[in-house]
């Protein structure tokens, strides 16, 4: 009787996603044999037994030792490859984001019935004709809205996502309140459901910008688009849950105006807080204004580089809190320099592609220039051990998110020669 050696050696190995790795051998009679592996699932990790038969390399799953039906769930409204497919603080911000969600759609269904009665409907003596004329006015405020609102902010979105996102959704609950106040007062009822639309479309506009902002932060292996859909699917499933509880929740609140405002005000807060949590748990490594400002400063006092973590705990979520600094790139030449003695001083004494300048109106224009060279001195100085301490902190310093216009300049001045 012949027999094949078996080898011990491991052949290769191989892992599905973030699960554990497992390794494969020669069996003695020339098949590939598999190690049992265990697999890393939100938490979860168990041991799977590998039997002959299946459709990986010849085997199969043994009887009771299958993928838990938790994880095959998860699946369905997590990314491919999660965890390792999305940034750290993916789990704890999209926790929060369901828990806002679900507040928010219930303190929705309580405005959309009190809109609903405001309109006539249930009265027999409404007008449709009056309650589709206001229908259309508060639609078309709410375009136009939408519109200058996308024109005037929307290339601020991108440096300050958290902030706008928490904006965008405080916005939305003063909407609400107002379309549960409109019924009170009908005489100034269409007006103040224009407001509300209106509101309403500009945190349409906010939210989705800042909500793109935040997938290209979490997305960490090219596939923002999964990324996207599985929050779509998230956030679909958080409004069926709030659909079906708002079926429950009306019924009662409804002949009691007291305690439907005492339950939008709960739901209020509890959106509200939701979303600070939610906000604050992201951890976004490139800089902002306000970001750069925290770690620029720490770095100064104690020369050290804040992490990420640090210093997104620290930064400010609402635009009245922003240091008093103003920090203006990309600006056109004229609010630089007015004359050519003043480009001559700005341009000697330092080879990089930019200009600086002190904003005279702060200062003279003798300590303007001397505020300039001495910054030019300091940067030369300190900013090799502040870009490598940032990189070694964790920050990705290829890009950036700091607010810059669209106004370049080629200046050909030597600093040897003189401008006729």
């Amino acid at each position: 009787m012949a027999y094949v050696a078996r080898s011990e050696a491991q052949l290769c190995s191989e892992q599905f996603g973030s699960g554990t790795a497992r390794g494969c051998r020669a069996a003695a009679d020339g098949t590939l044999q598999w190690e049992a592996w265990g697999r890393r699932w939100w938490g979860f990790s168990g041991a799977f037994t590998a039997k002959p038969g299946g459709r990986d390399g010849g085997e199969r799953v043994a009887p009771g030792t299958a993928v838990p039906p938790l994880s095959r769930l998860l699946a369905v409204f997590l990314p491919q490859g999660f965890p390792d497919s999305v940034s750290p603080d993916y789990l704890p911000y999209q926790l929060w984001d369901s828990v806002q969600a679900f507040a928010s759609s219930l303190s929705g269904s309580l405005a959309t019935h009190a809109v609903l009665l405001g309109i006539g409907v249930g009265d027999a003596k409404a007008s449709v004709s009056a309650a589709t004329a206001t229908w259309l006015v508060k639609d078309s405020t709410g375009m136009l809205g939408r519109i200058i609102f996308a024109w005037w902010m929307g290339s601020k979105m991108d440096c300050n996502a958290k902030q706008w996102r928490l904006f965008a959704d405080i916005l939305n609950d003063v909407a609400m309140f107002l379309e549960i106040m409109a019924p009170i007062f009908p005489i100034c009822f269409t007006m103040t459901i224009c407001i509300s639309n209106l509101a309403k479309c500009i945190v349409g506009v906010a939210g989705g910008a800042t909500r793109a902002a935040l997938t290209m932060h979490q997305a960490r292996r090219n596939n923002m688009a999964d990324v996207s859909a599985k929050d779509g699917s998230q956030e679909t499933l958080v409004s069926l849950a709030g659909l079906l509880v708002s079926l429950l929740m009306l019924p009662l609140v409804s002949d009691c105006p007291s305690l439907s405002l005492g339950c939008f005000f709960f739901l209020t807060a509890l959106h509200i807080y939701a979303n600070y949590r939610a906000v604050r748990a992201l951890v976004i490594e490139t800089l902002n204004e306000g970001r750069l400002w925290l770690v620029l400063k720490h770095f100064l006092q104690r020369g050290e580089v804040l992490g990420p973590a640090s210093a997104n705990q620290m930064e400010p979520l609402w635009t009245g809190f922003w240091p008093s600094l103003s920090l203006s790139l990309g600006v056109p030449l004229h609010r630089v320099t007015s004359s050519v003695f003043e480009l001559q001083k700005l341009v000697e004494g330092h080879q990089e592609p930019y200009l600086l300048r002190w904003d005279q109106s702060q200062s003279p224009e003798k300590e303007s220039c001397v505020i300039v060279r001495e910054t030019h001195r300091v940067l030369d100085k300190l900013f090799p051990k502040f870009l490598k301490g940032l990189q070694d902190a964790g920050w990705r310093t290829e890009n950036h998110q700091l607010e810059v216009d669209e106004w370049r300049a080629t200046w050909l001045l030597c600093p040897e020669k003189k401008l006729l």
